[in-house]
């Protein structure tokens, strides 16, 4: 049976492939494929993509609590010589698959370099501070790792750096749970008190609002009342005056009249002053004479009150003589 000694290999795009010959490098770079004999040749492939690690770690705060951390980290091979003079990245020729198990020791140096960087963090922090912060302690430690050169030492460039979450022990997580309930619990409480006592401040402006408006309608009201009682008593005084200057009028009017009547009989007595006897006793009869009709009418009306009509005193004999007939009948 012959079995044959050349073999052809074919590395990815995304790996840096070094052949060694008889341990000297003979062929190296990206995505290499070449024959190569079985017996003398070594091949290494480093990964040159960005990688992709998830972690979880715990660490003590300064108040003495534990506290879960869980995130993820990018890395990239930035020289892979480096890398392949530290660890062994030889390759099965046939399969890909690495020879050793040291390709996945990098990842686990990584992450012993974040925790170790991250204690000094978590540890100058309290629980509280730390589960906020989480984001600002992740942005901290990626610069100082970057900053330190550490991971150049390898070749390796850390590009992202993530915690996913930070999370306290569960006894510890119900506890703050409840002081954050209680929290929310009295802030609604203390927002109801403030929106009664809103309800209550409003109400009371309502009502002094209302009892301002019944004040103001009073001394309206008042003011109103005392008007129409000036009004009254200016019209009661006008009248007043008015009646007693229509009474002064009057009275002036009758003496006018009297002292007329008065000056009119001293001019007729003064008329007859100049007259003689004789001529004022013949006007005087003209006078009765042309009212003697009068005078006879009103010295005969009482008589005529008095004396019954002969109508009546013939109807008063008539019913006593039939009166006395009856009478003699009966006898």
């Amino acid at each position: 049976m012959v079995v044959l000694a050349i073999g052809y290999f074919k590395g990815k795009p995304t790996e840096y492939v070094i052949k060694y010959a008889r341990g000297r490098v003979v062929a190296e770079g990206h995505g290499l494929a070449f024959y190569y004999l079985r017996h003398n040749t070594n091949i290494v492939a480093v990964p040159t993509s960005t990688i992709d690690v998830s972690f979880i770690f715990n660490e003590i705060t300064s108040d003495f609590q534990e506290i879960t951390l869980q995130g993820q980290y990018t890395y990239l091979i930035t020289d892979p010589n480096k890398v392949a003079s530290q660890l062994n990245f030889a390759v099965d020729p046939r399969t890909g698959s690495p020879l050793s198990d040291e390709p996945e020791r990098l990842p686990q140096r990584i992450t012993n370099l974040i925790q170790v960087d991250a204690r000094a963090d978590i540890q100058s922090r309290s629980l509280e501070e730390a589960l906020v912060q989480a984001p600002n302690i992740a942005a901290s430690i990626a610069t100082r790792i970057t900053e330190s050169g550490v991971l150049a030492q390898f070749g390796v460039e850390l590009l992202a750096l993530n915690f996913v979450s930070a999370r306290p022990n569960p006894e510890v997580a119900k506890a703050l749970e409840a002081d954050y309930r209680e929290g929310l619990l009295r802030r609604a409480d203390e927002a109801i008190y403030a929106r009664r006592a809103a309800a209550v401040e409003q109400e009371r402006a309502i009502k002094e609002n209302e009892l301002n408006t019944d004040i103001a309608l009073e001394q309206q009201r008042e003011r109103l009342v005392q008007l129409e009682g000036a009004n009254l008593q200016q019209e009661a005084e006008a009248r007043g005056k008015a009646q007693e200057l229509e009474a002064q009028f009057r009275a002036r009017a009758r003496q006018l009249e009297a002292e007329a009547r008065t000056k009119a009989m001293q001019m007729e007595v003064a008329a007859y002053d100049s007259t003689e006897p004789g001529k004022i006793l013949a006007l005087a009869m003209r006078e009765l004479g042309a009212n003697a009709e009068r005078i006879a009418a009103a010295l005969l009306a009482p008589q005529a009150a008095e004396t019954p009509s002969p109508s009546a005193a013939e109807s008063d004999s008539a019913d006593q003589s039939r009166d006395r007939e009856k009478a003699r009948g009966r006898k």
